[in-house]
């Protein structure tokens, strides 16, 4: 591992349902280090939504702390949980999470324009995501418009939108078939080396895995298997 850019630190959640008290994760500790694509593997229940919404600051844990990029997410206020989520971590979800009535530009565009990038400056990034992904040709047309893998593209040049260092990446396939799934996880490689991001991606899929530099194991909220994958450059293992 290179320089570290998450750190997870004896982290648990716990939900109240009726009277019980549900344990949706325990005591999780983990390292990612920049330029790092990360795999979450774990049957559905298993905690890995969870573990990603606290690591992007979605929501908070009930014990632990979590760093990114060295800042306390754990103890971040609104606003600097804001500014997290628009210049530090990019994500995507399984639902695509596309706004119907905009164009696949207009919803790359979406987080550029709250931070107030220039018009002409944020068009033409919204155009170099696009073709990166495989879309110029498809800028003007809405979700509806498009095919399932077609707005996960899109959702992912949202992602990309503001260079995060961070892609936290839902079950990006889940709702996709197997093909279209592989081909999303390969564009999300080669993104991940091209721009020495690093990824953070729940999945189920066994498939999905052998692309990681490094695979988590959850079971029932424990983190139970910590491996590097096949699919891990030569210089990480040494």
């Amino acid at each position: 591992m290179g320089e570290e850019l998450v750190r997870v630190e004896g982290v648990g959640r716990d939900y109240r349902d009726g009277d019980q008290v549900v344990h949706a994760l325990r005591e999780v500790s983990f390292r990612v280090g920049r330029g790092e694509l990360v795999v979450v593997r774990g049957r559905s229940g298993a905690g890995k939504t969870t573990l990603l919404n606290l690591v992007g600051g979605l929501d908070r844990p009930t014990t632990g702390r979590i760093h990114v990029a060295g800042r306390d997410v754990t103890a971040a206020g609104a606003r600097e949980l804001l500014d997290l989520h628009r210049s530090m971590i990019g994500f995507v979800f399984q639902s695509f999470g596309l706004i119907p009535i905009l164009s696949a530009a207009e919803n790359v565009g979406v987080p550029l324009r709250l931070v107030r990038r220039p018009r002409a400056e944020r068009e033409a990034r919204v155009a170099m995501l696009l073709e990166l992904v495989g879309l110029g040709a498809q800028a003007a047309q809405r979700p509806y418009e498009l095919s399932g893998g077609q707005q996960q593209r899109v959702a992912l040049a949202r992602a990309l939108a503001n260079d995060p260092p961070l892609l936290i990446a839902d079950e990006p396939t889940g709702q996709l078939d197997s093909e279209t799934g592989q081909e999303i996880m390969d564009l999300l490689r080669a993104l991940v080396r091209a721009r020495g991001m690093t990824a953070l991606v729940a999945t189920h899929d066994p498939n999905l895995v052998e692309l990681a530099d490094r695979v988590l194991t959850l079971r029932d909220g424990r983190l139970v298997g910590a491996a590097e994958s096949a699919a891990a450059p030569s210089s990480a293992a040494g």
